[in-house]
């Protein structure tokens, strides 16, 4: 798992984990500040029912301050109607939830006086403070008190479900908007992430790009503070490995330069031989003119990696191909495979490496013809591609892994070595050219279904 996969999921975990916790903290804090609301609400209409009843009995017998409080607490018509959506009563002459509030008063011997009609049920034994009580089938909280002077005992009540409702409606709006913002906050914090490790993946780029032919430095200055050391240390690496690729390459080349002499010397030697005893010396041969063409590869590999010698010319891409087709023509009749070239180029003037394209085209077909059986062909098709020219070349050999080709294109590697007789350069030297010119090589499947291996070589080639 990547690093930022790995922090935005823990980081989205933990913000998820710590937004629940504080919604549910949130919930149940608002329902208990809530209930504390309620129950003070209570101990305040219980007051003002005590502040009304105390002055009331000063001007009137019990009886009619009975009878009085009875007609004012009469609940008002439409309170028991269905439920149609209004909780409000037409005319505002009250509401519907006025049947879930309720108040009773006991004499100061305990005997009941006035209970609203939605409490029904009263208790024997008034007792101050809060309490739990059941009427209606409902579960009631009541608060009650005694006035000093009169002796009598008022209890207000609220219905518990109404209690309920209101409390989890508030609760909850205070916790919904954390819970609708907790999705975009998430995905903010993912982005951010992203965003955060950007200069990581732009210094990523450069080195999964980076081949051992086209070696630099990673630009410190684009490193965060934190990876900073790394990235010197990088630097550090791909300096030492250069100079390492070069010593390499520097000593293939003085290799293969020191041993064009001694192996030219023994050819002519060989040659002298095979004129006294024709045919003794034929494997020795054909070993030197191995010895021979690796060290020319070799040679021409240094100079490519050195670099593209002098400007690109104006040329004819038609006339290169032709050209390398008819250099490696005699290979091809040797072995008795058939040449075949399709050109479908219009546009015949380019800007190229002529000496290069051709070193590509030659190196291509004869690799091709190499692993070519006899009696088969190999086929050379040019093609325009947009801005680009297409080079396809198909042979009918025994073909390449999909698993190993990217292996194929590397120096010095042969998959079979019962097959050819090359030193496992072609492919690279091809690829190498292809580079130079900005172009890229690339190893598929026929598209006959047949057996073969077919080499596309794309080059973006400036036309005139």
């Amino acid at each position: 798992m990547s690093l930022t996969r790995k922090l935005s999921l823990t980081v989205a975990l933990l913000t998820l984990f710590l937004a629940l916790v504080a919604a549910v903290w949130s919930y149940l804090g608002s329902n208990h500040e809530l209930e504390e609301v309620f129950d003070a609400e209570l101990a305040q209409s219980a007051r003002i029912v005590q502040g009304l009843v105390h002055h009331l009995s000063h001007d009137q017998p019990l009886g009619q301050l009975k009878d009085a409080l009875e007609d004012s607490l009469q609940l008002p018509p439409g309170v028991d109607d269905p439920d149609d959506g209004d909780e409000a009563l037409p005319n505002q002459l009250g509401h519907k939830y006025e049947k879930k509030i309720a108040f009773q008063i006991w004499a100061k011997d305990s005997t009941p006086l006035l209970s609203s009609p939605a409490l029904t049920e009263q208790s024997d034994r008034p007792s101050p403070g809060y309490a739990w009580a059941e009427s209606g089938g409902y579960q009631w909280r009541t608060f009650t008190l005694r006035d000093p002077e009169t002796g009598l005992w008022i209890l207000s009540g609220q219905r518990e479900d109404i209690r309920s409702e209101l409390s989890g409606e508030l609760a909850m709006s205070n916790v919904l908007p954390l819970l609708i913002v907790l999705p975009v906050l998430l995905v903010l914090v993912v982005l951010a992430i992203r965003w955060t490790f950007r200069p990581l993946r732009q210094l990523e780029r450069p080195i999964r790009n980076m081949a051992p032919e086209r070696i630099h430095h990673l630009d410190e200055k684009q490193a965060p503070p934190e990876v900073h050391g790394l990235v010197s240390a990088v630097n550090g690496l791909l300096r030492r490995l250069d100079q390492a690729l070069e010593r390499e390459r520097q000593f293939s080349a003085d290799a293969a330069h020191e041993l064009r002499t001694p192996l030219a010397a023994l050819r002519l030697n060989l040659e002298e031989a095979s004129e006294k005893s024709p045919g003794q010396f034929a494997d020795l041969l054909a070993s030197v003119d191995r010895m021979n063409h690796l060290v020319e590869q070799m040679l021409l590999l240094s100079r490519i990696d050195a670099g593209a010698p002098g400007e690109p010319q104006l040329d004819s891409i038609s006339d290169i191909v032709a050209q390398a087709v008819a250099d490696v023509a005699p290979v091809a009749l040797r072995d008795n495979v058939e040449l075949i070239l399709d050109d479908r180029v219009d546009s015949d003037r380019v800007l190229c490496h002529s000496a290069l394209i051709a070193t590509l085209v030659r190196s291509l077909a004869a690799n091709a013809i190499q692993y070519s059986p006899a009696g088969s062909e190999v086929t050379l098709q040019l093609t325009e591609k947009g801005a680009d020219t297409c080079l396809r070349i198909c042979d009918s050999g025994p073909g390449i892994a999909p698993e190993a080709r990217e292996r194929a294109l590397q120096r010095f590697v042969r998959l079979d070595q019962r097959q050819g007789s090359g030193a496992g350069l072609g492919l690279a030297i091809a690829n190498r050219i292809a580079e130079l010119h900005g172009g890229r090589l690339v190893l598929e499947d026929r598209d006959d279904g047949r057996p073969g291996l077919c080499v596309r070589v794309m080059l973006p080639l400036t036309r005139l």
